[in-house]
């Protein structure tokens, strides 16, 4: 079993900076008379997870099958509950990628293998949203 172990640190205000695995991590929120964030705040970066994640699944498993693409990027937009604590009721992933059209079975087939096996953050905010997936070819 891996165990992942992050180290947080107060900075100032709302800002906190994290260590993971030589890489710092800001995290802020606006407040207040607050103008300026000094990080995105933590619900996003759950979305940055979760695109990160399968987006990686997806380049791999292409990768693996030989897929020739470009201008592949992932576009995630979630919906907030209105009651407190504010979660993630509804996720849209949009996938966008340019490939030739006799590939694009392979692309559903990688869009697929990371949504219902592989991404370990798909499979969390699966237990606590509705997710959505679209492929957007350019």
């Amino acid at each position: 079993m891996d165990t992942h172990i992050i180290s947080t640190t107060h900075s100032e205000g709302m800002v906190f900076n994290s260590s993971v695995n030589d890489h710092s991590v800001v995290t802020d929120s606006i407040t207040g008379n607050d103008t300026e964030s000094k990080g995105p705040g933590p619900k996003r970066l759950m979305l940055v997870a979760l695109a990160g994640c399968t987006g990686i699944d997806v380049v791999s498993i292409l990768n693996k099958m030989k897929v020739v693409f470009t201008n592949f990027s992932i576009d995630t937009e979630a919906t907030l509950t209105d009651q407190d604590p504010k979660i993630y009721s509804q996720v849209r992933v949009s996938y966008k990628i340019n490939l030739a059209e006799t590939d694009r079975p392979k692309m559903e087939k990688a869009v697929h293998l990371s949504v219902d096996k592989y991404c370990g953050v798909m499979a969390m905010f699966k237990t606590f949203a509705k997710v959505e997936t679209e492929i957007i070819y350019l």
